[in-house]
């Protein structure tokens, strides 16, 4: 067998933070997301309504919550005199997560925190952690943030016009299909909703799928009307879109795509603020980072657990199994590799043979 069933722990000790973490998965169905949220402080800032904190979620999502605390915290380490307003949906960037970077590189926010798969629409080496099966294990994952890969990352954020400030991991993507998926041949037709990522759309290309991107509203009549039949994206968005009563009641967790959050700000900010300013929220940045690991995987725990209640059967592949796709995906994994910094992408799998 080349699969497992996917149990899902149920200790005391996490079992209330799983559903405090359902709890607001559920209220994203009622939230409008791109509405801000309100300002971390009653004064200070660089205009009336202070500074400008970009994210792609709103806080029933763990980025959207370490968003929130990020803004909130800059606003008590100053004691009141910098005031941080959250933009969620991505709503400072056209409502579109793939442009966010651009928007704080441009000025249009004056802090984000935004997803690399996203951001790497515009830092091509941010694909790192997409590279397929690059970081199956969570052990791999964790290295590649504990590296000399994380400075090389930096590097390149602020040569394409940003200030980075920290790095976090958020987990493995999933699919969420109509029917099971066990092989590279199951892939053959199936038509996947993707996000705005040019490699993920290669990937499924190359298993022979045929990858969309669609605003939610148009995938949802797609999906009903069978023009669509799988749903890419991470544990936590799966569950809050419900996509069971969408006809999707396989979840496949192949480890092939991971995310990371990177902190950053703008360049334009960063040169008026001053020295102390800089350093509030530096640290309170790093302080974020170190947090969202940890609460975006009990994020994950939680949705799953949710999607299994509503009998949706959840599998992951087996490191057996995996051979199969990696070796169905060499192609890929070689050209956009080949597209990044070489020493970045031999620091990468350095750090990972270093715990294999």
């Amino acid at each position: 067998m080349r699969l497992s069933a996917v149990g899902v722990a149920r200790d005391n000790a996490g079992m209330n933070i799983r559903v405090a973490l359902r709890t607001t998965l559920l209220a994203l169905l009622v939230a409008v997301a791109a509405i801000p949220s309100s300002v971390s402080a009653q004064s200070g800032g660089d205009g009336a309504d202070g500074w400008k904190l970009s994210v792609a979620v709103g806080p029933a999502f763990a980025l959207g919550q370490m968003a929130d605390r990020w803004a909130k915290a800059i606003g008590e380490r100053s004691e009141g005199k910098l005031a941080v307003r959250v933009f969620p949906g991505a709503s400072l960037a056209r409502n579109d997560p793939a442009r966010e970077f651009l928007a704080l590189r441009e000025g249009a926010a004056d802090l984000a925190v935004g997803s690399t798969l996203y951001w790497a629409s515009q830092v091509v080496d941010f694909n790192l952690y997409a590279l397929p099966w690059l970081a199956a294990e969570e052990r791999a994952l964790a290295a590649l943030s504990e590296s000399t890969v994380v400075d090389r990352l930096m590097a390149a954020a602020e040569r394409a016009g940003v200030v980075p400030l920290a790095f976090a991991v958020l987990g493995h993507r999933a699919l969420a299909t109509s029917r099971p998926l066990r092989d590279p041949s199951d892939f053959a037709g199936m038509k996947i909703r993707v996000p705005s990522s040019t490699l993920v759309t290669n990937l499924l290309v190359e298993l022979g799928s045929l990858p969309r991107t669609m605003p939610s509203a148009d995938a949802q009549a797609a999906f009903r009307s069978g023009a669509l039949e799988a749903q890419e994206g991470s544990l936590a968005t799966l569950a809050a879109a419900r996509v069971d009563t969408l006809g999707m009641k396989q979840v496949f967790l192949w480890d092939a795509i991971a995310e990371c959050a990177m902190f950053a700000v703008s360049k334009a900010a960063w040169g008026r603020w001053t020295d102390e300013q800089r350093a509030i929220v530096r640290e309170t940045a790093l302080e974020a980072a170190r947090e969202l690991p940890a609460l975006a995987r009990a994020e994950n725990d939680a949705a799953q657990e949710a999607l299994v209640k509503r009998g949706v059967t959840v599998t992951r592949l087996t490191p057996s199994g995996r051979a199969a796709f990696v070796t169905a995906t060499r192609h890929v994994y070689e050209r956009w590799a080949s597209a990044m910094d070489a020493d970045l992408v031999r620091a990468a799998e350095a750090a990972v043979k270093s715990v294999q």
